[in-house]
């Protein structure tokens, strides 16, 4: 299968503003793509390409004053198939993790292990350990907030969704996070494409997706506590251990956001996988 990935977003700044991004396919995808994935912008600026802390591909550079746009349109080849699963994974003691894996098993900026460590142990104390355990994590989130971009806000923690019940697709991923690191289980924000493929359109624009990753044995496993089943077409871009590390863009002074785009389709023919 190819998908067809971009964006198109512009900014309005009233003096120059330093930005970063992290807009490009994730360097374990790269291999995938079958296009260049390069940040495009109108007007064209200096863009510094690096590796953040977390190995994901990032860009900076300074919006000059008025408007910028952002974009980029490429063509990624994808297996086609649903995110894999192992049912019968196992988690793995502490004691035994990766050195780099531990920082996944603690308190992050949306995060609050410490404070929800009770509940964790209350609601899934008792849940068979491994994969079963995190599905009822997953299970529990999702039956147990209400999506709806009226109730996003970019400062609800673990502990505010735990408590309002509420928020967007970033909401369900920190509460389950936090429910499996309390768990000792480790876990990190992830963030990418996510079209509607092999699903039914959804009823609103297409956008970026957040979803999870679970460390079960030996690798990094897909959960996503928003729509709790396996997706065809997941593209990644970023992880971390929460959704500062994975903001798409950072404005370092006011960028008043003018337009937004995302696409994520099947390229159905050789047009549009030509572009």
């Amino acid at each position: 299968m190819l998908i067809r990935l971009g964006y198109d977003m512009q900014f309005e700044t009233t003096a120059d503003v330093p930005m970063v991004t992290l807009l490009k396919v994730h360097p374990s995808r790269e291999k995938d793509l079958r296009e260049p994935d390069e940040l495009c912008t109108d007007p064209v600026v200096n863009i510094e390409n690096f590796l953040d802390r977390f190995g994901n591909r990032g860009a900076r550079f300074v919006a000059p004053q008025g408007r910028i746009r952002l974009h980029n349109s490429t063509l990624i080849k994808d297996s086609g198939q649903p995110d894999p699963q192992a049912l019968d994974a196992r988690d793995t003691a502490v004691e035994h993790l990766p050195v780099e894996v531990l920082p996944y098993l603690m308190n992050s900026r949306y995060c609050e292990v410490d404070l929800m460590s009770s509940a964790a142990l209350e609601l899934f104390g008792q849940t068979p350990r491994g994969w079963a355990r995190v599905q009822a994590v997953c299970d529990w989130v999702q039956s147990k907030v209400s999506f709806g971009y009226k109730n996003a806000s970019s400062f609800r923690t673990a502990l505010g969704v735990y408590t309002e019940r509420a928020g967007v697709c970033r909401d369900f991923q920190h509460l389950a996070i936090t429910f499996c690191r309390a768990l000792n289980i480790p876990a990190r924000y992830a963030t990418g494409y996510l079209g509607d493929i092999g699903i039914p359109p959804a009823p609103f624009p297409m956008d970026f997706s957040a979803w999870f990753e679970v460390y079960l044995e030996d690798r990094w496993w897909t959960f996503d506590a928003r729509h709790n089943t396996p997706r065809i077409g997941r593209v990644l871009m970023a992880t971390g251990l929460d959704a500062t590390d994975c903001a798409i863009t950072t404005s370092f002074g006011t960028a008043a956001l003018k337009g937004f785009n995302v696409v994520s389709d099947e390229a159905t023919d050789v047009g549009q996988a030509a572009g």
